[in-house]
């Protein structure tokens, strides 16, 4: 019988399930040892053969626990998934990027330039599609045609937040979740395990208190994985997560350098074509945002002159503004 079915049956973990398959006759051993799921086992097998065609039109592959190609990284996790949903391919070596969805400018900036860094030092760059941190990641790793990975708190068919759908074409998605599911609250730090899962390592950008990002990050530090984190301010509320993390032991990150550095990954070097101007200027944009006349204050330069300037370096795509008519790296 289709292991799909067996999986999609109540009461039938992982554990039950790799118990069935290693069975000489599944479907025996299911009627002797779990009578309780026989009357559910017809429809489990309507849904497991409406999955498989529906994972063939949208051009998915569903992955069981009982098979070789499902990833080695959640086949170790205390409660793994019993199937996963990919549409894509998975890569190495895997970098979660992760934070809040109500992030700072500079935190959307920063997160934005680390994914590209990543990216171009070859990461696969790893999030969960959600508002805020995670938009940046992905975007970031495709700006440098990077490739990233979305794992979803909802089934592949039913993208969460719908104005991401354009973005998630572009990318490698994954969910345990059966196809036509939504997405609910308690979906995500089961989708935040398979993130840690999948992952060398987990870098926490900005994230409050009680932020989904940190439970990635727990997971990932029960999994033996590394776990690094970008400080803010001290009286930020939305660093407060991040700070805390830096504080229990996790790498700080205070530029992308920071982390290739630490998980062993080059980067580019950076533009030789940068003019001795654009360069003191990017230079001092990695500082942190700031406005054209503090950073004209700075170099001491005419006003004029570093307007000229972040023209050039944001169409080189190494400054971008922010709110407040600030400047930072882009």
């Amino acid at each position: 019988m289709d292991p799909l079915a067996l999986a999609l049956l109540p009461g039938i973990g992982p554990k039950r399930l790799l118990e069935l398959l290693a069975e000489k006759d599944p479907l025996l051993a299911l009627k002797e040892r779990f009578p309780q799921a026989l009357p559910h086992l017809e429809g489990a097998l309507a849904r497991a053969k409406a999955e498989r065609l529906r994972a063939e039109a949208l051009g998915v592959r569903i992955l069981g626990l009982w098979e070789e190609a499902f990833p080695e990284g959640l086949k170790t996790l205390p409660q793994p998934p019993t199937h996963v949903y990919l549409k894509g391919a998975l890569e190495a070596p895997a970098v979660a990027l992760v934070g809040t969805r109500r992030a700072s400018p500079w935190a959307l900036g920063f997160a934005r330039r680390l994914a590209r860094a990543l990216a171009e030092a070859g990461a696969y760059v790893v999030s969960g599609l959600a508002r805020g941190i995670d938009r940046e990641a992905h975007l970031g790793a495709l700006e440098v045609d990077g490739r990233t990975l979305g794992v979803l708190g909802s089934a592949l068919d039913r993208i969460y937040p719908p104005e991401h759908r354009p973005l998630a074409e572009k990318m490698d998605l994954l969910s345990e979740f059966p196809f036509g599911t939504g997405a609910k609250a308690e979906f995500f730090p089961r989708r935040n395990r398979l993130i840690a899962g999948l992952a060398q390592a987990v870098i926490v950008v900005e994230a409050p208190l009680d932020s989904g990002a940190l439970i990635t990050a727990k997971y990932a530090l029960e999994l033996g994985k590394e776990v690094l984190a970008v400080p803010g301010r001290p009286t930020d509320e939305n660093s407060l997560g991040a700070n805390r993390l830096i504080q229990d032991g996790a790498y700080p990150v205070l530029v992308p350098e920071d982390a290739l550095s630490y998980l062993g990954l080059k980067g580019r070097p950076k533009d030789p074509g940068l003019s001795p101007e654009e360069r003191a200027l990017y230079e001092a944009l990695l500082k942190g945002e700031a406005l054209p006349e503090a950073l004209a204050e700075a170099l001491g330069l005419p006003l004029g002159e570093v307007l000229g300037l972040l023209v050039r370096l944001e169409l080189k795509g190494l400054a971008r503004p922010f709110p407040g008519g600030r400047y930072g790296a882009g």
